[in-house]
């Protein structure tokens, strides 16, 4: 049966049954023939029993011997083992429960920094008797992606869960294939073009009109939403030469609006594609927070499929018209950039195959939408609650740029303020808040407390690792680690904490895996921010245009 018609759950219970059930079902049988070649006969009801039993049995002994072979093989490197998460229920099942129901409506990562609290910046999960190692270590998180860079790959774990979204883009693949897509894609982000502030321009005046017309109207607006578009038109433009257009879709009305027509979102196909690619990526995290037994909650059906579908109707034609073109108007081997080129462009002059060209351009749409859609949501709403750093902010962009001249680069490298907001923003919310990675070889990381044994990290484990919660250590950024400050990034605590420690802010990674597009993100969250705030003076929140159960609970504060 093709794969595509057997949903995970299923595929997942069927690997489990060759690899348990089978053997020791073929063992129980193998001792019932020899016990009646010696004249024994066994009841078929017992042959039945103690088959079913065996998988079970089977399994608590290998969960057993697991642990005692790690304790040795810890024991053989000097090393002690990660503390331990310990649940009420077997296989934490309570601890699992409670991640995933909490990760719906708790604040981000609350359940992960209460295990850290009582066990340390370094702890495993176990869920489901599989190790899952998370750290908010600075040390840690800088062997993974550093200096034992080859020992951490994304692996089959997580291969195996974003595969169906991501396929063997730059975000979802290792070694060769890895190097090829970054390859393929460094140059799009290490060749500066004016025409991606073009871009940038005609999209935000686009959405800053908007914005006004609902204004007028004594109406508040879903900046997350507006913004959102933004970006995504703005990366699908310079991604593919094709803007998805979803600033021409009506806006949300707000919860106390009198006259609402949201109900012509759905026919809007910008709209549904951005909202399934969001609903499939999502699909991949609830995958990665649960871990290896994801499958078993997906068994009547892969639940990014239909999202899938919607996806591929809307890109499909986009590429497949650009390989057309590209065949009746070039040779493949022009490999040189030039500055009009759009990525499918580029892609296209490197490689004729239609899912690398596909899976890529979806790897890097997502990442051109998400972390700037989401870095200046959170900056407008912190600098809505301080008041007194957006007039601050409002003044260096007027004396540097006035209130209609379009920035340029040499404007934005020039406004330190500007820059200490977006740092700002992006410690206490990084895009990318979690990341993972899995171990190839038994090794050892250093003890975070001075004195103790190094940790054990056995080979082909899921390393997770949080820069959101290291961004907020009061350790490692002193006591007002959890206030929005940008004069941080201006002041003595650079020195007394950032210099020191390069490793503790890392909102694109580092390493040989860091954002290829960090520069240009920059660039497009600070042109929006100066066009934002050369067009209006104040920014306030509106709870009443919230629906009520969206509200903030107060204890957030």
């Amino acid at each position: 049966m093709p794969r595509s018609w057997v949903s995970p759950g299923v595929a997942y219970l069927a690997r489990g049954l060759l690899s348990v059930i089978v053997p020791a079902a073929s063992s129980v049988i193998i001792v019932v023939r020899l016990a009646s070649l010696k004249g024994f006969r066994v009841s078929p009801w017992l042959m039945s029993a103690v088959v079913l039993g065996a998988a079970p049995l089977g399994f608590a002994a290998y969960v057993f011997a697991d642990g005692r072979s790690q304790q040795r093989k810890a024991n053989r490197l000097g090393a002690r083992l990660i503390p331990r998460v310990q649940g009420k229920l077997p296989g934490n099942l309570d601890k699992v429960v409670n991640l995933v129901v909490k990760s719906e409506n708790d604040y981000l990562a609350r359940p992960i920094l209460d295990e850290i609290n009582v066990l340390g910046p370094t702890i495993n999960f176990r869920f489901f008797w599989e190790d899952l190692i998370m750290t908010t270590d600075p040390q840690h998180i800088k062997t993974i992606l550093a200096t034992d860079f080859d020992n951490y790959v994304k692996g089959d774990k997580f291969r195996e869960a974003a595969n169906s979204v991501l396929g063997t883009g730059v975000f979802n693949s290792d070694g060769e294939t890895w190097k090829l897509h970054r390859t393929m894609t460094r140059p799009f982000f290490t060749h500066d073009r004016i025409s991606h502030f073009d871009i940038f321009d005609r999209h935000a005046d686009h959405a800053i009109a908007l914005a006004k017309e609902r204004f007028r109207m004594g109406l508040a607006i879903d900046f997350q939403d507006l913004i959102s578009k933004f970006t995504l038109d703005s990366a699908s433009e310079f991604l593919f030469g094709h803007c998805i257009d979803s600033l021409s879709a009506t806006l949300p009305y707000p919860y106390n609006a009198t006259d609402s027509t949201n109900a012509i979102q759905g026919d809007n196909t910008a709209t549904a594609f951005s909202d399934a690619f969001s609903q499939a990526q999502q699909g991949i995290n609830r995958r990665v927070s649960i871990g290896q037994t994801w499958p078993l909650t997906e068994i009547l059906a892969d639940s990014t499929v239909q999202h899938m579908k919607v996806v591929n109707a809307f890109l499909d034609p986009i590429l497949k018209g650009a390989l057309e073109k590209h065949s009746t108007t070039a040779e493949l081997d022009q490999t040189e950039f030039s500055d009009d080129q759009t990525l499918v462009d580029h892609l296209i002059n490197l490689t004729s195959d239609f899912k690398i060209i596909k899976d890529e351009t979806l790897n890097i749409l997502l990442a051109g939408r998400d972390t700037t859609a989401s870095t200046l949501t959170s900056a407008i709403y912190l600098l809505a609650m301080h008041p007194e750093f957006l007039t601050q902010l409002r003044e260096e962009i007027i004396s540097k740029v006035g209130l209609t001249r379009r920035p340029t680069y040499d404007d934005i490298k020039e406004m330190k303020y500007l820059r200490a907001v977006l740092n700002e923003t992006l410690r206490l919310f990084p895009a990318v808040p979690f990341d993972m990675r899995e171990s190839i070889h038994d090794t050892t990381w250093i003890s975070p407390e001075p004195g103790k044994k190094p940790l054990f990290v056995p080979g082909g484990t899921t390393v997770s690792y949080s820069v959101f919660l290291m961004h907020r250590r009061t350790d490692l950024w002193g006591p007002d680690a959890l206030e929005f400050d940008p004069d941080r990034w201006l002041d003595d605590r650079v020195k007394t904490y950032l210099i020191p420690n390069p490793y503790i802010f890392l909102p694109f990674n580092a390493g040989p895996r860091i954002c290829l597009g960090q520069q240009f993100a920059y660039n497009e969250m600070s042109f929006m921010l100066i066009r934002l705030l050369q067009n209006f003076s104040a920014i306030t929140l509106s709870l009443e245009s919230q629906e009520p159960e969206m509200h903030p609970p107060a204890w957030w504060a």
